[in-house]
């Protein structure tokens, strides 16, 4: 069975990734390692921003940590219990967008109605939300190396050896752990099919130089493991 590498957040309900058991369902056996950490920032001023939804003319969530940073907010500021009798109400009157599947669902257990996940990527999205509305934007968390990633490339490499793919979920994740994995793959590094789940990671794998063997059409596990699947067969360009 082929080894397939994911770097990418963890699944936050404890139950089994759902890239991970796709990828099963093609045959190929994946192995999850975090590359990143997350620190929030500016919840007091987050929380202030919430408690006014009069001032808006809807919430743009971006990813599934930013559905967290309304939880963490609302509950360190004293504003848990406005949300639910008269916040949350306020703000379903407006429009809530969001980019993917899994952050659409975290949004709706906020007892909030997405809409936009369908949209596949950021670019996308935004291109769509930006001829309706002005926007104004808060930064509420930040993204810092995780502490364990080197251990976990240096123990997936000793136990596994150099994967037939890794798949980067971002950017910055890419930047965090290519030098690692340069320098764990030897000679073989140049045997790796690199797969990306969006455009913009796609085009960080190629300003570093890496030949992009899959681009997720869409940001979900089943166009990602369709991606791989083809990208490993012995005749796939």
């Amino acid at each position: 069975m082929m080894k397939v590498l994911l770097l990418k957040d963890a699944n936050d309900d404890g139950g089994q990734d759902p890239y991970i058991r796709e990828l099963g369902l093609h045959g190929l056996e994946a192995t999850l390692i975090p590359v990143l950490s997350f620190e929030f920032l500016s919840l007091p001023t987050f929380s202030e921003k919430l408690s006014r939804p009069e001032g808006y003319g809807g919430l743009i969530f971006t990813s599934p940590r930013a559905v967290e940073a309304v939880e963490l907010s609302l509950e360190q500021n004293g504003k848990s219990e406005a949300w639910k009798t008269s916040l949350r109400e306020k703000w379903n009157a407006k429009p809530v967008y969001v980019v993917g599947n899994a952050t659409a669902s975290l949004v709706n257990k906020l007892g909030l109605a997405a809409e936009g996940e369908g949209s596949g990527n950021a670019e996308k999205l935004a291109e769509w939300i930006c001829s309706r509305i002005p926007m104004e934007s808060i930064v509420v968390y930040q993204k810092v190396p995780h502490p364990g990633i080197q251990r976990n490339l240096d123990s997936y490499y000793s136990e596994q050896g150099i994967p037939a793919s890794i798949t980067f979920f971002s950017p910055s994740g890419l930047a965090h752990s290519l030098q690692h994995i340069q320098e764990l793959s030897g000679s073989g590094f140049h045997q790796i099919k690199f797969a990306a789940i969006g455009p913009t990671t796609a085009r960080a794998l190629a300003a570093q130089g890496l030949p992009v063997s899959c681009t997720a059409e869409r940001p979900t596990p089943q166009a990602l493991a369709a991606g791989i699947w083809t990208a490993l067969q012995p005749h796939s360009c």
